[in-house]
């Protein structure tokens, strides 16, 4: 029998992530319309007139394309103690974060901003920005080393993953959570 569930998760987005999106969209527009009036102004000129066309359309381009990327889900993916982490970018481009075999967890538990990290590893946050409802997880990974994953599971992640936990851990997570 598979064990199989799948979780979508979208990143709420911050007040810092709200400004860097204004400015982006403001300093979008007022430069691709700098640049297309610029344009406008040098008809006696075609090539200069021809180019900064294209240039504003390109700008305006790169700032549509810059607020969508500023839209992110995260996807969680068990099969089989397997779990699978992929980013998705507004709603079109996917890219894998990390996968891992949830048997080779050294830690997890609860998360909480006071959870010692050591220097030499490498925290991947895969979760919602809400600060409730977050999980660790400590293994080592081939390509980043010694990783702390902290992702937001629903309960039926949870229960997927817990059954798949190393024994010493499914004992200490059943206690805890």
């Amino acid at each position: 029998m598979d064990n199989f569930a799948e979780q979508l998760v979208k990143k709420q987005q911050t007040s810092a992530d709200r400004a860097k999106l204004i400015m982006i969209v403001a300093g979008g527009i007022i430069l691709t319309l700098l640049l297309a009036i610029g344009a406008v102004l040098m008809l006696g000129r075609p090539l200069i007139s021809f180019v900064g066309l294209i240039g504003a359309a390109g700008l305006g381009y790169w700032t549509y394309f810059s607020a969508q990327s500023m839209q992110v889900e995260y996807e969680y993916t068990f099969t089989n103690g397997e779990l699978d982490i992929d980013k998705i970018i507004a709603k079109s481009r996917r890219k894998a974060m990390l996968s891992v075999d949830v048997s080779k967890f050294t830690a997890f538990g609860k998360y909480n901003d006071s959870l010692e990290e050591t220097s030499d590893m490498t925290v991947v946050f895969a979760t919602d920005n809400i600060a409730s409802g977050e999980y660790y997880a400590d293994f080592p990974h081939e390509e980043y080393g010694s990783t702390r994953l902290v992702f937001s599971p629903d309960e039926k992640m949870l229960s997927n993953i817990k059954k798949a936990l190393p024994r010493t851990l499914r004992a200490q997570a059943e206690k805890e959570l």
